[in-house]
């Protein structure tokens, strides 16, 4: 999403009714809680595949 994308639909979620403001801000707001599950899992998932990867290598 652009900032174009985002101005748009800030713009629209203020005209929106506040019943679908609230149902729409609470999706939102699971939305992250899962994708904030998702990334840390992705991110365990990649740490065990590839240890070595973004870890400082101490040279003798």
């Amino acid at each position: 999403m652009n900032e174009e994308d985002k101005k748009v639909f800030l713009d629209d979620f203020k005209k929106a009714d506040m019943d679908k403001k609230l149902d729409l801000w609470y999706f939102a707001v699971d939305q992250e809680a899962l994708w904030e599950e998702i990334l840390a899992e992705m991110s365990m998932i990649a740490q065990a595949a590839n240890p070595s990867k973004g870890k400082v290598v101490e040279e003798d």
